[in-house]
């Protein structure tokens, strides 16, 4: 598989949740609630996205994609 055959809209939600993750650990302790809602909402999508009921949705390609998503995120 190649590393970069994601779709966008998934690459796009994994980048997203990492950004939030972050914006969490730094926000302060009574504004956290909208950063867990999103990380809830964009954990969602991330799990039920159809690309993991492809062929290609491995769980070697979840990790790939956390790492590809990571690295673009602290770009």
């Amino acid at each position: 598989m190649d590393r970069t055959d994601f779709p966008s809209d998934l690459m796009e939600a994994q980048t997203a949740w990492y950004a939030t993750y972050e914006q969490l650990a730094l926000a302060a302790a009574d504004g956290t609630a909208a950063h867990r809602r999103r990380l809830l909402n964009l954990s969602r999508l991330i799990a039920a996205h159809p690309y993991w009921e492809t062929a290609a949705g491995t769980p070697a390609a979840r990790v790939a994609l956390k790492e590809l998503a990571r690295a673009k995120a602290r770009s």
